[in-house]
């Protein structure tokens, strides 16, 4: 699990496969002739960094006949997101869910009394 992470963690550590990301984010299933329109780099450095991304699992590819379809595949990032922001967010969360409920608790008591 933390090798796939750990890919997932370097593919991301490139601004220009973030942008492509984003690309793909905006508009799913571009071909690389698409996505090279919208980047200052040569199609050689465009299919390497859609390549690292593939072996991340981050995208996804569908042949429709001789058309290489790139799309985006968030279940890496939401991965990332559970393990590593998630759970240190879940006691803030539930920190706001307590405070809540003690308000709610605090006025019906009020109500009741009034």
């Amino acid at each position: 699990m933390f090798s796939e992470m750990d890919a997932v963690f370097k593919a991301l550590a490139d601004e220009s496969r973030r942008k492509l990301l984003d690309q793909l984010h905006q508009d799913n299933g571009q071909t690389l002739g698409e996505l090279c329109a919208h980047l200052d780099m040569t199609r050689q450095a465009v299919t390497k960094h859609l390549r690292l991304l593939e072996d991340a699992k981050l995208v996804t590819v569908v042949w429709r006949g001789r058309e290489k379809l790139h799309y985006l595949n968030p279940v890496p990032i939401h991965e990332i997101s559970e393990r590593w922001i998630g759970k240190y967010e879940r006691h803030r969360l539930q920190a706001l869910s307590d405070l809540k409920r003690g308000l709610e608790q605090n006025q019906t008591n009020k109500n009741k009394k009034g």
